[in-house]
């Protein structure tokens, strides 16, 4: 009988993570996840499968702990979704978002070096690391210029990953994911705050829902839907960088367009808009041109944008 194969998720706890996790217990893998030790630690997103997740603690900022949990686990393959990854909070910690989003990259994969570079590794790298676009829509050759220390860092983690790939010949690849969201989705993200907030003001629970910038276009797809593409790009022959995403695009205001009509009210009627959530730099339009994951791997989104916005929307109505 063929061992399982092990895989060590940084960022087991988070929405990538948690699905990623469910997704690789599904396929017969033992699954370790690395958390970071806090003082409010939450496991809401993987309570259901804890019992069958082995936990390390360690840190993106902290090599030994990386190394050390390599050792233990000795993993076939490593999924890094770690990262301060709330953009606006970039621009508030800058240095703190590099650490852990680029330096924790390099770090993660330089433990792999050193403990078996026969590791398969994937990193998240995203969108943002394209900013201001140069063209529409994206592939895996359009320019980055990101707009935000979070894209910075994403693409600082994004080369480190082709470099240690052509370096070391280690199978390293980098998924250039687009906005995927899901009720996993932390409030503080506009989609989640906008299904979180409709659902509160279809409740009564409150009567106005603030936002920025309604007329930003984004590529938004299901994170349960990205989780087999990221799968599949360790399973190829050879190591290969690819554009995870939808092919199109909406703006937020569609987005609560959607949200509203879920619940049978006109949205013009609660939705404000405040300056202060804009960004310092915007980035006004992404779309990703994902063929070359479809013609290569076979993969494809299966969720509508209405599809998503729709199971949002129950599943932050179903909350108390």
């Amino acid at each position: 009988m063929a061992t399982a194969k092990r895989a060590l998720l940084t960022g087991v706890r988070g929405q990538d993570g948690s699905y990623m996790a469910e997704f690789l217990l599904e396929k017969g893998y033992e699954v370790y996840g690395l958390v970071r030790r806090t003082t409010s630690s939450n496991y809401q997103n993987i309570e259901h499968i804890k019992d069958k997740v082995t936990l390390y603690e360690g840190d993106m900022t902290d090599d030994g702990s990386l190394i050390a949990a390599l050792q233990a686990v000795q993993p076939n393959e490593v999924y890094n979704f770690a990262a301060q990854s709330f953009v606006p909070t970039s621009f508030s910690q800058p240095v703190y978002t590099g650490e852990v989003t680029a330096l924790g990259v390099m770090r993660m994969l330089e433990a792999v070096r050193q403990v078996n570079p026969k590791i398969k590794f994937y990193q998240a790298s995203s969108s943002e690391m394209y900013g201001k676009v140069e063209n529409t829509p994206q592939n895996e050759t359009t320019p980055f210029r990101p707009r935000s220390p979070y894209g910075v860092a994403k693409v600082y983690g994004h080369y480190a990953t082709i470099n240690y790939r052509e370096s070391y010949d280690m199978f390293a690849v980098s998924g250039i994911s687009f906005n995927h969201e899901s009720p996993r989705r932390g409030v503080e993200f506009v989609t989640r705050k906008i299904t979180h907030g409709v659902s509160n003001i279809a409740k009564g629970k409150s009567k106005v829902l603030t936002l920025g910038n309604l007329d930003a276009k984004r590529d938004w797809g299901y994170a349960k839907d990205f989780v087999e593409a990221m799968w599949l790009m360790l399973q190829a022959d050879r190591p290969q960088d690819y554009v995870i995403g939808t092919g199109e695009s909406h703006s937020v205001r569609e987005f609560v367009e959607e949200a509203f009509r879920c619940v049978d009210l006109k949205w013009e009627d609660y939705v404000k808009v405040d300056d202060s959530f804009f960004r310092p730099a915007e980035v006004y339009l992404l779309q990703s041109d994902p063929s070359i994951i479809k013609a290569n791997l076979g993969w494809e989104p299966k969720t509508t944008f209405k599809g998503l916005v729709q199971l949002m929307m129950e599943a932050d109505l179903a909350k108390d």
